[in-house]
Order: structure tokens, then C-alpha cells, then sequence
């Protein structure tokens, strides 16, 4: 397309003057850029590049394969490798290519710098980075200009001058935005004519009609992760094969190298040291020692990653609107930049209490800089962030603009973390013997815990128990560690609270009770409140300010209405109405609050605090003897070890490991195992957790197909359909008994304005629909839930009800629309579940995690509404069973609204699905790298004989296809031994009881590791039938015979040879179904049962090891 076609005015892009040296930069690739393959044009572009390459620009020579370097064969570098074997090859007389005397000549510096492509009319430079690349794929799912600016976060491009288009800058016809990412064109009524406008608000506005472009034409300029071929050239097939191949994890480890060192090359990455892994984790460890040296470097990655990033983000220019607070304080208004905010809030994790420095950088006043605390964070009601500063002296309150924020790094739960590792390897009696050794994986006699049992186990204040509850705390309370997994809607919270109860009730001191956010320590403080005990929530000193439904039960509110103390009293009131006191005053004051808080302390039954909380110095000289963490699964393993060392002779972990695991920043520490929680190594390391079994959220059409895929089908209903049935909401469900469908949408992905994120604007304009659909049926608009995993959907969907949706904004508002984390642990009347990914190539991203479509299917008591493109969901085997379900119930539609039918898709039938590792977490992986990741074909836990994940769950996608911010997810790259296989010696037969016969060794699976794996295994209940009979016989159970399906005969000991493949080994073929479902019946109760036995395939022989 030629530069006239641009049409009527040269207005519709903007075309560079400037001189091409002074636009390209000096040398961005240095003259180390020696590789081996690469692509060329004709010989007619090159000659003319060649020569009007800019003076002293030096690129390296590029010998290729095959090709003789120049006519009379004169060898640049002579003792290369390529260079000798080209030197062989041209002793064979080949038929000299005209053009292949060209790869002898330097690469012009618009060269790709992934691949060396260098054809004008397929090169776009990057502004940001001062580098040129192409729109060719290569081997990777984008394409190398795409791929580039998404992981260098940059967001301007340049075209070639001697391009199609000449030199031309990318930007918006109307209002000048650069942003490739939120730039599109629509095709004028003239043909001839392209205009470039931005997504919003430019091309979403209704005055464009006038100018006769359709606005609804609107295409982005980037699609399935190319640029449009019209606007760049694609390389040929050819082009891109004779390119030097770089795979996808190379241009990560270049881009990490680039932030360092901008000249870098790809030889660079081969350097020692560039890219040490660190130790992962393990499943046992010899002693604290050994763990403390293992989780202290990867808290200190995490640490280092998570200051980098809050120190690298200072914006300047801010607009700040002031005002005073109800207690005199001043408080800043202020938003930051659009395209920023919403990536801020996600990726910043910016909460209330954390702290933001504000300075003042303009002329009017004397410069002045202050520290406040975050009071408001973003939200549908605006974008805008308030702190409370500390002290509002100087502070310039008339002057609104030319402002500059800083946000301020605190290390102290890094640092509480980190003691707390030291104090569990320097401090005996940092916590039991017992404890000690379970936590480290050595093997110990079971234990009992002498105590009177409650004649009632349901607590005063709170609802009645079901029998999986009453047998969860009957179990506890008679146990020094334990772990009771929770899935949806279960009663966790309650049953956490009932236990708290009874533990208070003994009389041995205080009861610690924390969970890794505050949102959920505050909801269990509040049930445990209600059970009458003396209960204080302890704040960190941030966010005494901030206000919550437990505040009166805050320890810095409770000091301050204490009759006792009347000084006290008279000094907190002076402090509050003047704001300051004399120093003698507050010295005394200070002395007098500690006294106040001590007392608290020491007096409560119950103390309530986030993980990182326990570390606050007003609980060091305090010892607990019964703890309790809810929410554990999502804490890291450090994290719970922060309330862990305070003295813990009685244990209890509670959480679900099938939901959202820990939040990771640092992809290496991810990968290392850091974002494995303890619950999940414990479950591997055989402590089988007790499962709540009945839930009572969502209408049992929905709870069906989560308990079937999750939890083996032991979830039952404490709700009926009746009664989960709205009264007065006027709704046609496709399948009236049937409150779900998933409403087919064929629109396409595109990449939001942040480059990291998705969204699909046919889905956008869908979920409008359906809310508003659902708001004229009677839904209350704060009773209706959007998910989505993408935040570039979460920002458009906000933007695109607001102003496009029928109803009044103010309803809009109150709709939730929130990421499936925000939603954790939470639930709605209805949900809308907004898929996004609609592709090609790139797979499914975030939403390959089951973990995440657990949550987002389990949040919604009357009805669940899943908005997605089957085409590109169905290739995963999870989504598969979905869809598959769904067109089984005939709720998977398509059509209008209100005129829904049932839609003719086929899939392909869904495999039966057995998971090898842990049987308690089906399609879970235990050990999760990171919620986004995948396990890895061709590793360790790759049981099948072909090197393949024999449930195919943990295929691996290109890991472009999920944008991730850091360092990025891992391909197929051979990582050592997934970190829980790894175990150190065997410790000595002092802690392993009377196994230090053959049951240690591998016992037929070949070297260790067969013999690890197999140990493993045992963990899981893995048990010969003569042991499960007689288990039988001697378990009193509580209940009829419910099935858990906990024990998997689908994989005896034998895995790790060659040949078994996973499926033909399905459990029906193992063992008669009645004896099966025995089994499974006394393992369901008998959580007693921990022991490694093994299933040995020669003879059924019980291996017990007590």
C-alpha cells in the first residue's frame, strides 16, 4: 500500500523528519552480534542498505552453514566451528547462488534483534528501546516486534523509511496516542483511505458518524499478536527459516539481559553466571539448617524483585485535589495516568496502609516532600487513590499540580519472615518436637493429645455442625498437627471458629489465629466473636486508620476505651485534639499505651493477626501453644512459619488446595517452589487432610461438574434446588432446573493498552447484555459478580457498561467486576465469567490454571453464566470437560438473548482423566510453580511412557500466551528434578522409625529415582488390601458409606518404569468396584492414616512402617 493511499491528508499518520542516524540510535547491536542463521531480501534491498549504512556502525560477520564466505572463499574468523564446516563444504562443488555470496556481509542495523531479518518493509523500530525487529513469528506465538514491546513494556514504534509506508510514527488521527497496543484503523467510505484511531475513547466516540467512518469497523492494528500485514510485511516461510531461530525462552533471558545492559547480545546469555537458578525446594530436609539455607535466598529473590518494582514505579506530573480529614489529617487525592492505573493496582498489589511518598517538584512554593498512607485504592466508582499523610506540615495544600509519587518499599514482612526461618533452626522451643520433625518430612510415631472432649462439638453463637464438620474437630482437637481442607462454600469459617472454641475452652493460654490477608482474619475474628470469648485483632500500625467490620475488637481501639486506665484516657484525648503532645506527654503516653496493650494481650482467649502480624514485636515475648491459620493454601511457606515458630505445640492448617495457591512476584522464587504452600507439601509428604463434605452455596446443578472434576464427587448438597431459587427474579435459564449456560461468542482477542493483559470486545458487549438482562429480572446489581481473568477486560468492561449500558450508570456501578482472585474466598447471588482468549495460536493463558476455574465456577449461589469461544477453549482437556458437560445438560447456547438456542458445536470426547500425583487434588498439580504455570511434559512428573503428561492436563502453552509482567513462565526447558522429588539422604533410623529395612529403598522403580518417586507415592495411601481390609475392620466411621475417592489404585509404586501409560491403568481395572468403594469409605474417615505404604506390584504385602 503506498504512502498516497493514505489519502486526503497527510494528517492520517505523521511522518518523521528526522535524520536517520539521529532516529536510529547509535550502535544498538555491538559488534559481538556473530550468529550462525539468518534471513535476507532480495539482493537489491541489501545492496542499498548495505552501503547507506550510517559511518562507523560495525556489525560482526555472519558465516552461514553451507554458504562459502565471499567469491574466493576467504574466511573472516578462522578457527570457527561454522566457519571449517563451510570451509569442507565448499571444497564440494555447489552451484554458486548468486545471492549467497550476500551472507558474508554485515548485517544493516535495522536488522530483527531476535532473528537478524532485515527486509525494510518487515522491520518496525521500538522507540523505547532504540531496537528494530520484525513481524515475523519465528518459532515463537507472537510475533518478534510484538513480543518485544510486551516484555519491555514499551508502547511506540516507528516504520522503516524505506518501507511501503516510509518513516512513519504510529499514532492516533484524532488525538495523537502512540500506543500501538490501543491503536486500530477503520476503513474510510472511500476505499483508498485507512485512519488510525485509538480504541478509547476515539473510536468508541459517536461524533466520528459525521465524518463518514463507521466506528464499528474498528480493527486493532495488532491481531493474534502480529502487526496487520498491509501496515508491515510478514517475512516469508523462507525468509524465516533461513533467520537464525531463537526460541521464546532465549528472548526472555535477552529482554532480562537488555534491562541491565542495552548492547547485550544473544552470545551473551551463554556467559556463566548470567542466569543462576536457585536452590528449589525440597519435600524433606535434614534439619531447620538446611531449610532455613533453602527458603531464606528465595524470600530475599522475592523481597529484592518486589522493592525493584515498587522503586521503579515514580510518576510524576500528578494532579493533586486536597482536603482534611475527620481527624485533621490531610488527605491527597490524586489518579495516575490511564493506561497505568489499572496495571498499578494489579501488578503494585497496592492496598490500603501501604505508603506513598508525595513530593512537590514545582516553582510556587518551596520544595516539600511527605509520607502518607493509602486510605482508598481504585474502584468502579473511580480511579482516583487518597493517602493520609503523617504530618501535614508545609505541605503546599493550595497548589494542585506538578506533583510527583513515590511509593515507599517496606521490607518488614520480608524481614519477619526471615527471622522467623532463623528462629525455627537456632530456638528449641520455637515449637514442638513433633512439630519439628513433621514439618522437616521425618518420619515420627503418631501422637495423641490428651484432652476432655466437648459432650457438644457445635460452639455457642454459631450454627450447628454436619457430621464431616463434627468429625473434623472431634479429629483436631486430638492432634498435635493437622490439615482440613475446605472446598467451597464447606463451612471453613465456621468450622475454623468452633475449633478456636474449644482450644480457647482448655485453658492453655491464648490461642493464635491468623490467614495471609486481612480480609479473611477479620471475617474469621468476626465468627469468633460471636461465640462469646475475649477476642483481640491485632492491626500493623498502618492500618489503625482504616476501617473494618472488627475495628471495635482492634487492639489500638480496645487501649483506648480501657476504664482502667483514666490517665491513659486524658492523654489520648489531648493527643486527638491537638494533635501533638509535649515530649515528656508522650513518653508517658507511649509507657502507658504499652502497659494497656500488654494486659489486652495477656487476658484475651483469642488473638487475631495476619501471618506476617504474628511477627509484631508486642507478640515476641509471648509463647502460644495452639495455633490456627486459616487460608493457608494461599500463604507462602515462610509466611506460615511467621506465627509457626511462637511456641506451636498444637497445629492446625486450614485451607483447599485446589483453589489459588500463594501469590509469587518473582518468577525465579516462583519457580523455585516458592508459591508451594505448606498445606500442599504436607499432603505430599502423606498427612491426608480432613475434607469438609457438604456445601451449602451454590443450587446443586452448580456444585455438580466442580465436585465431579475437583474433589472426586464427594461433595454434597446442604442446599436443595427449592431453595436456591430466587423469589420474584423473572429469568429464562435455557434449561429451566438448570440455572448455568455458556453463551457461545465468536468475537477475537486483542491486546489491551498495558501490553500485558487481554481483552475481547464482543465479550464485553455480551456480559453488558446478560447485567442488564439480569438487572431487569430483579438481580440486585450488588448481588451480580463479574470475573474475569484479564485485567485489560476488567478496565474495558468497567468503561464499556458505564457508558454503553441501557440502564443507569449508578447500577452499573455496583456491579463487582474483579479478577478470579479478588473473588477468592467470596461468593455472589449470579456470576458472569468472561473467558477473553479467542485465538489461533497462543492458547489459553491463565485460564489453562484449574485452580482458577475452580474458584471462578464455585462463587455464585443461583446461577452461573460463562461468556467464551469454545473453538479456542476446547483444545484444552479441562475446558473440554466443560463444554462437554455443558452440551450434555444443554445449556451450551448461542442465538439472541432472548431467543437463546441450543448451539450445534462438537468437541471431541473428553479423555478420562486420572491425575498421578496427588489423588486429593485430581487435576491439581502439587507441585504448582505458580498459579499460571503448567507442569512440563518430559519431567519428572511426566509418568507416561512417552515422555508426555499422561493426563494431558499440564500440557505446557507457549508462555506468551499468558502475558505474564516479570521474568516469564517456563517452557520446555529441562529443569532439574521438580523441586519436592528432591530429597536429601535418607535421614538416620533414629526419626524413621523401623523403616531402614528394603521399604526405604526403591524397590524395583531403578535408581533413586524410582525409589523417591515411589516413596512419594506411598504417601498417598497407596495401600495393599490386606492393610485396607484390616483398616476397615477397626474404623469406627462416622457416617454412611460416602465415597472419597481419596485412595487412586491407578498408579502402583511401578510408574517410574517405561511402558505403564497412565490411562490403561484406570481404577476400574485395578480392583472390583465394591471393594474400591470400601476402601475409599475407610480412608475417607480414617485420616488417622498416614503411613507410607506401598502397593508392590510383585506380591500385596502391607509395608506399615509403625
Amino acid at each position: 500500500m503506498s504512502v498516497e493511499a493514505y489519502g486526503p491528508s497527510s494528517q492520517t499518520l505523521t511522518f518523521l523528519d528526522t535524520e536517520e542516524a539521529e532516529l536510529l540510535g547509535a550502535d544498538t547491536q555491538g559488534s559481538e552480534y556473530d550468529f550462525t542463521d539468518f534471513t535476507l531480501p532480495s539482493q537489491t534491498q541489501t545492496q542499498g542498505q548495505t552501503q547507506s549504512q550510517g559511518a562507523g556502525i560495525k556489525c560482526a560477520p555472519l558465516p552461514r552453514l553451507g554458504a562459502v564466505n565471499g567469491p574466493d572463499g576467504v574466511l573472516q574468523n578462522g578457527d570457527d566451528p561454522v566457519v571449517k564446516a563451510s570451509q569442507l563444504l565448499a571444497e564440494l562443488n555447489f552451484e554458486e547462488d548468486e545471492e549467497d555470496t550476500y551472507y558474508t556481509k554485515d548485517l544493516p542495523i535495522h536488522a530483527c534483534s531476535y532473528c537478524g531479518i532485515h527486509d525494510p518493509a518487515c522491520v518496525v523500530y521500538c522507540n523505547t528501546s532504540k531496537k528494530w525487529f520484525c513481524n515475523g513469528r519465528g518459532n515463537t506465538s507472537g510475533s518478534h516486534i510484538v513480543n518485544h514491546l510486551v516484555r519491555a513494556k514499551s508502547k511506540e514504534v516507528t516504520l522503516h523509511k524505506d518501507g511501503p509506508l516510509g518513516e512513519t510514527v504510529l499514532e492516533c488521527y484524532n488525538c495523537g496516542c502512540r500506543n500501538v497496543f490501543l491503536l486500530g484503523f477503520i476503513p474510510a467510505k472511500a476505499d483508498s483511505v485507512v485512519v488510525l484511531l485509538c480504541r478509547q475513547p476515539c473510536a468508541s466516540q459517536s461524533s466520528l458518524k459525521d465524518i463518514n467512518w463507521d466506528s464499528s469497523q474498528w480493527q486493532p492494528l495488532i491481531q493474534d499478536r502480529c502487526f496487520l500485514s498491509w501496515l508491515v510485511k510478514i517475512p516469508s516461510e523462507q525468509e524465516q527459516l533461513r533467520a537464525r531461530q531463537i526460541t521464546a525462552q532465549q528472548i526472555n533471558k535477552l529482554e532480562e539481559l537488555w534491562k541491565e545492559n542495552p548492547t547485550a547480545t544473544l552470545e551473551d546469555l551463554e556467559k556463566p553466571g548470567v542466569d543462576e537458578e536457585p536452590q528449589h525446594v525440597l519435600l524433606r530436609y535434614e534439619d531447620a539448617y538446611q531449610y532455613q539455607n533453602i527458603f531464606g535466598p528465595l524470600v530475599k529473590l522475592e523481597a529484592d524483585y518486589d522493592k525493584k518494582l515498587k522503586e521503579s514505579q515514580t510518576q510524576d506530573n500528578i494532579t493533586v485535589r486536597w482536603d482534611l480529614g475527620l481527624n485533621k489529617k490531610r488527605i491527597a487525592y490524586f489518579t495516575l495516568p490511564k493506561t497505568d492505573s489499572g496495571i498499578y493496582f494489579k501488578y503494585m498489589r497496592l492496598m490500603q496502609g501501604d505508603e506513598i511518598c508525595l513530593r512537590y517538584k514545582g516553582d510556587l512554593a518551596p520544595p516539600w516532600k511527605g509520607i502518607g498512607h493509602v486510605i482508598k485504592v481504585p474502584d468502579n466508582y473511580g480511579d482516583e487513590i487518597a493517602i493520609e499523610l503523617r504530618s501535614s506540615a508545609g505541605a503546599p495544600v493550595e497548589i494542585p499540580h506538578n506533583f510527583q509519587v513515590d511509593f515507599v518499599w517496606k521490607s518488614t514482612s520480608f524481614d519477619r519472615m526471615q527471622s522467623a526461618l532463623k528462629t525455627f533452626a537456632v530456638d528449641e522451643t520455637s515449637v514442638s518436637g513433633y512439630i519439628y520433625h513433621k514439618l522437616l518430612g521425618h518420619e515420627v510415631e503418631d501422637v495423641v493429645i490428651k484432652c476432655q472432649l466437648p459432650k457438644r462439638f457445635t460452639a455457642q453463637g454459631l450454627p450447628d455442625l454436619n457430621h464431616s464438620q463434627v468429625y473434623a474437630v472431634k479429629t483436631v482437637l486430638q492432634r498435635p498437627l493437622s490439615l482440613i481442607q475446605g472446598p467451597p462454600g464447606t463451612g471453613k469459617t465456621v468450622t475454623s471458629a468452633t475449633i478456636v472454641y474449644h482450644l480457647a475452652r482448655q485453658g492453655n493460654g491464648p490461642v493464635l489465629v491468623c490467614a495471609p490477608s486481612n480480609i479473611a482474619v477479620d471475617q474469621l475474628t468476626e465468627k469468633i466473636h460471636q461465640t462469646g470469648l475475649k477476642v483481640v485483632r491485632l492491626c500493623a500500625k498502618s492500618r489503625e486508620a482504616i476501617d473494618s467490620p472488627v475495628s471495635f475488637l482492634a487492639l489500638h481501639n480496645q487501649t483506648r476505651n480501657m476504664d482502667s486506665m483514666p490517665e491513659l484516657q486524658k492523654l489520648q484525648q489531648l493527643k486527638d485534639e491537638t494533635g501533638e503532645l509535649s515530649s515528656s506527654d508522650e513518653k508517658r503516653y507511649r509507657a502507658l499505651r504499652r502497659t494497656a496493650e500488654r494486659e489486652l494481650l495477656m487476658n484475651a482467649d483469642v488473638i487475631c493477626c495476619t501471618c506476617v502480624g504474628a511477627g509484631d514485636p508486642r507478640l515476641a515475648k509471648m509463647q502460644f501453644r495452639s495455633i490456627l491459620i486459616d487460608e493457608s493454601t494461599q500463604a507462602t511457606e515462610p509466611e506460615c512459619m511467621v506465627p509457626v515458630v511462637l511456641g506451636a505445640k498444637q497445629l492446625i492448617l486450614v485451607g483447599d488446595h485446589c483453589q489459588l495457591g500463594p501469590v509469587v512476584m518473582c518468577k525465579k522464587a516462583a519457580k523455585a517452589g516458592l508459591s508451594q504452600s505448606l498445606f500442599e507439601r504436607l499432603v505430599v509428604l502423606g498427612i491426608r487432610p480432613i475434607r469438609l463434605q457438604v456445601q451449602y452455596r451454590m443450587h446443586p446443578a452448580l456444585s455438580a461438574f466442580p465436585s465431579n472434576i475437583f474433589y472426586e464427587g464427594s461433595l454434597q448438597n446442604g442446599v436443595t434446588a427449592a431453595d436456591r431459587v430466587k423469589k420474584g427474579f423473572d429469568f429464562q435459564w435455557p434449561q429451566p432446573d438448570k440455572p448455568m449456560f455458556f453463551y457461545v461468542t465468536q468475537g477475537q482477542e486483542e491486546i489491551a493498552s498495558s501490553g500485558t493483559s487481554y481483552l475481547n470486545r464482543t465479550e464485553a458487549a455480551n456480559v453488558e447484555k446478560i447485567t442488564t438482562r439480569l438487572l431487569k429480572a430483579g438481580a440486585k446489581p450488588d448481588q451480580i459478580g463479574i470475573i474475569t481473568p484479564y485485567e485489560g477486560q476488567r478496565s474495558y468492561l468497567v468503561q464499556y457498561m458505564q457508558f454503553s449500558g441501557s440502564l443507569h450508570t449508578k447500577l452499573y456501578q455496583e456491579v463487582e467486576i474483579a479478577s478470579v482472585d479478588a473473588f477468592q474466598g467470596r461468593e455472589k447471588d449470579f456470576i458472569i465469567l468472561s473467558c477473553v482468549r479467542a485465538n489461533e495460536h497462543q492458547g489459553i493463558g491463565f485460564l489453562n490454571d484449574p485452580r482458577r476455574l475452580n474458584v471462578a465456577l464455585t462463587r455464585a449461589r443461583y446461577g452461573v453464566i460463562i461468556v467464551g469461544n469454545p473453538k479456542a477453549l476446547s483444545k484444552q482437556p479441562l475446558w473440554n470437560h466443560l463444554l462437554n458437560y455443558y452440551k450434555e445438560q444443554k445449556v451450551l447456547v448461542e442465538g439472541p438473548l432472548n431467543n437463546l438456542r441450543e448451539s450445534l458445536m462438537q468437541f471431541s470426547k473428553p479423555r478420562k482423566l486420572v491425575n498421578t500425583i496427588n489423588p486429593g487434588g485430581r487435576f491439581m498439580s502439587t507441585a504448582m510453580y505458580d498459579a499460571r504455570e503448567a507442569l512440563i511434559p518430559g519431567s519428572v512428573y511426566d509418568r507416561s511412557s512417552n515422555g508426555r503428561m499422561s493426563n494431558m492436563y499440564f500440557q505446557t502453552h507457549d508462555q506468551i500466551g499468558m502475558i505474564g509482567t516479570g521474568p516469564n513462565p517456563m517452557t520446555s526447558m529441562n529443569i532439574p528434578i521438580p523441586f519436592n522429588l528432591v530429597m536429601p539422604p535418607i535421614p538416620p533410623s533414629g526419626y524413621m522409625g523401623q523403616m531402614n529395612g528394603p521399604a526405604a529403598g526403591s524397590g524395583g522403580g531403578g535408581g533413586t529415582r524410582g525409589g523417591r518417586q515411589r516413596n512419594r507415592d506411598r504417601g498417598h495411601g497407596h495401600m495393599s488390601a490386606s492393610q485396607a481390609s484390616q483398616d476397615l475392620g477397626s474404623q469406627p466411621f462416622s457416617q454412611g458409606p460416602l465415597t472419597q475417592g481419596y485412595i487412586n489404585m491407578s498408579q502402583p509404586s511401578q510408574m517410574s518404569q517405561p511402558g505403564l501409560s497412565q490411562p490403561e491403568l484406570s481404577q476400574d481395572s485395578y480392583l472390583g468396584d465394591e471393594f474400591k468403594s470400601q476402601i475409599d469409605v475407610a480412608l475417607s474417615q480414617d485420616s488417622t492414616y498416614q503411613g507410607e505404604r506401598a502397593y508392590q506390584h510383585g506380591g500385596v504385602t502391607g509395608l506399615s512402617q509403625y
